[in-house]
């Protein structure tokens, strides 16, 4: 394929994460978002399943039976000439670690508000590392046919609370019982509310008599007020300082009556950058070079659990994609052919010959990646930015209920483990020491191993609330050091660390053993020495 192609191809691309607090509406937006865009017949059923009713980017069954997203999804579509990947990403704390790992295979966010709420902790934290890596932002005000905050403080909110520069796109026209529509600041128009109709405005636009007989008095009112005040106060649009993250376009609507959310889309689509370069050990990387490369921030066991597979997601960083071809595995330098491919839809898939810079990709995994790994044509080595990960805060001895099924077990523990959804680790007894961020995760961690590795557990709480990996050799040292308010374990790459009661604890055994030298977190794949 020409250079020239591939560059169109590449502009083509849109990949962005959707991030907020729970319940804000985040998946309600993504599959309005897929309805759009013709992926899915109606919001809540994916083509062909006439009798789902469960969303699209909630596949998993315990996700079903507890309305909540516990793993993020990958959705790709084409609408109106773009290629748009959507990565719904986990709204619960304790799944912020796989939140985090999307977003650094995205090239932009949207983060999405309860009207009423405003912006809550989650939101805040999710928003650090978009702004971390100067992901630029859009941002979706949600629930504003029931009573919001006034748009002005919303506004004012997103500077005050996240330090981030806004300009409203389109806003609303009362809220609540009271909601009549938004005003598109750009296109100049208004759309009206349940009534399904679009009023152009003149020069004058929101102070023109177009509206007069559509709003109430009081609403047509405050529009006026606000209007004036945000043009004559506000930021202005900046286009380059939204692409780089420095200025966050805001918009009005509900996701749930489907209203503002094209509007919203058709400026995403103009606004929002294609693929960009990616930083690696060995300097960036632009999409446009030829040759392929990728990286693995995601795997997934038993997406069909009738086949019990496993799927790598891979970003495409750069180059053309081609079903069967061979790539080198930086990691340990091994050629791999790439020959079973899919296009990803939450856990619908569909094979896939070629795809693009920009692109998400699923590939069949039999145990052979690691979140992380970076993939190539390119005969020199080099990885990708490390994934991060982080340390857990709760911990858990756990054991087969039936040593039967022990072998189903250890399977669907070191599965769990390299998929990042849990971290494992083991004693020098061999026994398996689990632990999470939040205790969600043990959670789904027992609900997963009995109903897709049909293995029941024991679970038995540790009282350790703190980990740090050893950056020594020595363990035997380590060992005399250790008391019963401390454990030694190994992580899944076999590096050591040890489990610390409490703070108190950690900084007593630092004190007292200086010589040892102890570090609290790890980037996935990296090393000790």
């Amino acid at each position: 394929m020409a250079n020239q192609q591939l560059i169109e191809e590449i502009q083509k691309r849109r990949i962005f994460g959707i991030i907020s607090h729970p319940d804000a509406g985040k998946t309600t937006l993504t599959e309005k978002l897929l309805l759009h865009g013709g992926a899915i017949r109606e919001a809540g059923t994916v083509k062909g399943r006439h009798n789902s009713k469960a969303a699209t980017s909630d596949w998993m069954e315990i996700e079903k039976q507890r309305g909540i997203s516990v793993t993020s999804s990958v959705m790709q579509f084409e609408y109106k000439g773009k290629v748009i990947s959507i990565m719904d990403t986990p709204g619960h704390n304790d799944f912020g670690e796989d939140t985090y790992r999307i977003l650094t295979s995205v090239d932009s966010a949207v983060m999405v508000i309860d009207g009423a709420k405003g912006i809550e902790a989650q939101t805040k934290k999710l928003f650090k590392v978009c702004s971390m890596r100067g992901i630029p932002i859009f941002t979706f005000i949600n629930k504003m046919d029931r009573e919001a905050m006034d748009p002005l403080e919303s506004m004012e909110e997103l500077e005050e609370v996240l330090g981030l520069p806004s300009v409203a796109v389109t806003w609303p026209i009362g809220c609540g019982l009271n909601f009549q529509g938004i005003y598109d600041r750009l296109e100049n128009v208004v759309h009206l509310y349940k009534v399904g109709k679009t009023i152009e405005l003149g020069k004058e636009g929101v102070f023109g008599p177009e509206l007069e007989e559509h709003l109430t008095g009081n609403n047509l009112k405050n529009l006026r007020a606000e209007i004036e005040l945000i043009e004559g106060a506000g930021n202005e649009f900046n286009l380059e300082a939204i692409q780089h993250g420095k200025l966050s376009p805001v918009f009005f609507g509900s996701a749930l009556a489907d209203f503002g959310v094209t509007q919203f889309l058709n400026h995403f689509l103009a606004m929002s950058p294609p693929p960009g370069p990616r930083k690696t050990t060995e300097g960036e990387i632009e999409p446009t070079e030829e040759e392929f490369s990728g990286f693995i921030f995601k795997i997934q066991a038993n997406m069909n659990p009738a086949h019990r597979d496993r799927i790598a997601f891979l970003r495409i960083c750069s180059g053309i994609f081609q079903r069967g071809m061979t790539v080198t595995l930086t990691r340990t330098g091994k050629p791999i052919k790439l020959s079973q491919s899919t296009q990803l839809m939450a856990n619908e898939r569909e094979t896939i010959d070629n795809a693009f810079a920009g692109d998400v990709i699923g590939i069949y995994d039999t145990g052979t990646y690691q979140i992380g790994d970076t993939l190539t044509t390119k005969k020199e080595s080099f990885f990708f930015e490390p994934l991060p990960t982080f340390p857990p805060e709760l911990f858990a001895r756990v054991t087969p209920k039936n040593t039967l099924k022990a072998k189903n077990f250890q399977k669907g523990v070191q599965q769990l483990a390299q998929e990042g959804a849990i971290q494992v680790y083991h004693n020098e007894y061999n026994e398996v020491i689990i632990g999470a961020v939040g205790a969600l995760q043990f959670e789904v961690f027992e609900y997963r191993l009995k109903n897709e590795y049909n293995s029941d557990l024991l679970m038995e709480p540790l009282d350790f609330n703190v980990v740090r990996w050893l950056k020594t050799t020595e363990l035997n040292h380590v060992k005399k050091c250790l008391d019963s308010r401390c454990m030694l374990v190994f992580d899944h790459f076999e590096r050591p660390l040890v489990l610390f009661a409490n703070q108190f604890t950690l900084n007593y055994f630092m004190e007292r053993y200086k010589d040892i030298e102890l570090v609290e977190a790890l980037n996935v794949n990296s090393t000790l020495t």
